[in-house]
C-alpha cells in the first residue's frame, strides 16, 4: 500500500490551535487504546518522510530506494544478503530497487575479495551525495523536534524508539544503528 504524502492539514472546520499543549494529546479517553500515540506516529512519520520523498521523486525513486541507499551508504561493502536481513524484504523486491540504483549510478556492486560470487554494495559519489542530502534533511527535522525537550530528551526519544522494536531483533538493531563511524565518500 502506498503512503499518502498530503501537505495540507486535516480540515476540521476551524483553524488548528498553534498553542496546543502536547501533554493534552497524550491522555486519550481510553488509556488501553492509544489512538493519540498511534495517530501522532502516523503524522510524525508522514512529515518525517515528506521532504525526502520530494527529493527522491526527482529520480523516480521511492522509500524503498531511500532505505537501500541509506543502509548501503552507512555500511560500505555490505553484502546483499545482509541488506535483505536488515530491510526484511524479498530478494525480488530488493533486486528491482537495486537494479534502478545501480543503473542510475547511485550504487555500485563489487565482487567479494575471497568469494567472487558475493556482491558487495557501495554508494557511488552520486549516491553518497544523495544519501547525505537525505540524512541532512531528516536530521534537521529531528534536531528541531528535540531542541525544546529537556536535556535528556534525545535519550528518552531514543529509548522510546528502542522499546518499540521487536524484542527478538532489538539487540541486532541497536548494534547496527550505534555505529560511530561516518561513511567516507568514494573517490571518483
Amino acid at each position: 500500500m502506498t503512503d499518502v504524502n498530503s501537505k495540507t492539514p486535516l480540515s476540521s472546520g476551524s483553524e488548528p490551535s498553534n498553542g496546543v499543549d502536547p501533554s493534552q494529546l497524550l491522555h486519550g479517553d481510553q488509556a488501553s487504546c492509544r489512538y493519540d500515540l498511534i495517530e501522532l506516529l502516523f503524522f510524525a512519520y508522514r512529515d518525517f518522510t515528506a521532504m525526502a520523498d520530494d527529493r527522491l521523486a526527482e529520480f523516480d525513486f521511492g522509500r524503498a530506494h531511500h532505505r537501500v541507499l541509506h543502509f548501503v551508504h552507512r555500511n560500505p561493502g555490505i553484502m546483499v544478503t545482509d541488506l535483505l536481513t536488515i530491510l526484511q524484504i524479498t530478494k525480488q523486491s530488493l533486486g528491482r530497487v537495486l537494479k534502478q540504483l545501480v543503473d542510475q549510478d547511485f550504487i555500485e556492486q563489487q565482487p567479494g575479495p575471497i568469494d567472487r560470487r558475493q556482491r558487495l554494495l557501495h554508494a557511488t559519489p552520486k549516491g553518497h551525495e544523495l544519501a547525505s542530502h537525505l540524512v541532512d534533511i531528516q536530521s534537521e527535522l529531528l534536531n528541531r523536534a528535540i531542541k525544546d525537550l529537556p536535556d535528556d530528551g534525545a535519550a528518552l526519544v531514543k529509548q522510546f524508539l528502542i522499546q518499540m522494536l521487536d524484542t527478538d531483533k532489538r539487540d541486532d538493531i541497536v548494534r547496527l544503528v550505534s555505529k560511530t563511524y561516518r561513511p567516507v565518500p568514494p573517490v571518483g
